[in-house]
C-alpha cells in the first residue's frame, strides 16, 4: 500500500542522516497521500538504515492503523494535529539538527539574514513554546506559531519542518540548518545584516516560480 509514498518517507529519513540533521534513531518523517488522506510515518525507535519501505507505518488521520508491522513514531499525534489544522501541509519532518537546535535551547527565533532562509523556509524562523515530548502538545504549539513558514523551532527541543511534499519538507529542514549555521558563525564575527521584508519576498518568489525546471 502507498509504496511510492513509503519510499519517499524512507528516502527523506535516510537523507536526514546524510545531511547530519539527526543522530541514531532521532527525528521522524511523515507524508500524506492526497487521494486517500492516509499518513505514512516512520516507526518509533528504529534504525532508518535497516528499514525497508514496507516498514513505514500507514495510519489514517485519526491515528488508526491501516497497514503496519511496527508502532508509529512517538510524535504521531503531533503530526496528525498539524495535518488536521494545516490542509496545505502534505509532509512533516522533525529533527534535532545541531545549529538550529542551539537557537531552540536559547529560546530565540532565527532572524532572516540570508536568501537561503528566505527561499524555502520563508523568512525568520519563529519559536514555538516549550511542550513535553509525547504530551500531544507539540502539534498545537506548531500550528499556533508556524503561520505560512515552512519551519519553526521547538523550544528546548529541535525543529519541525513542513511542506507541500516530502521533498519540500526535506529541503526546508536542510536549508534551515544551513542558514542557522551561517547565522551562528556570522554572529561570532560581527552583527549579521538582516534582509528587509521586500527582499525576503523577492527571494521566495524566485525560488517558488523561477528556480528549477518546468514540468
Amino acid at each position: 500500500m502507498l509504496r511510492k509514498l513509503r519510499e519517499e518517507v524512507l528516502d527523506a529519513a535516510l537523507n536526514l542522516m546524510k545531511y547530519k540533521l539527526i543522530t541514531l534513531t532521532g527525528g521522524n518523517v511523515s507524508g500524506r497521500d492526497i487521494e486517500t488522506g492516509y499518513i505514512a510515518i516512520t516507526p518509533s525507535g528504529m534504525d532508518y538504515e535497516k528499514l525497508l519501505p514496507e516498514d513505514i507505518v500507514i495510519i489514517d488521520i485519526e491515528g488508526n492503523t491501516v497497514e503496519a508491522k511496527w508502532k508509529p513514531s512517538v510524535d504521531t499525534s503531533d503530526h496528525l494535529y498539524i495535518y488536521k489544522h494545516k490542509p496545505e501541509v502534505q509532509s512533516i519532518i522533525h529533527t534535532h539538527s545541531t545549529y538550529a537546535s542551539c537557537f531552540a535551547v536559547l529560546n530565540q527565533e532565527i532572524p532572516c539574514a540570508s536568501t537561503t532562509l528566505a527561499n524555502e523556509v520563508g523568512g525568520t524562523v519563529p519559536l514555538a513554546k516549550y511542550a513535553p515530548v509525547a504530551s500531544g502538545d507539540i502539534g498545537p504549539t506548531v500550528v499556533e506559531t508556524i503561520g505560512d513558514k515552512r519551519a519553526c523551532l521547538l523550544a528546548n527541543h529541535g525543529v519541525m519542518a513542513v511542506g507541500p511534499s516530502v521533498r519540500h519538507a526535506l529541503v526546508a529542514a536542510v536549508m534551515l540548518e544551513d542558514a542557522a549555521k551561517v547565522y551562528h558563525l556570522a554572529k561570532s564575527i560581527g552583527t549579521p545584516v538582516l534582509l528587509p521584508d521586500s527582499e525576503i519576498q523577492k527571494a521566495k518568489d524566485v525560488f517558488l516560480n523561477i528556480y528549477g525546471q518546468d514540468k
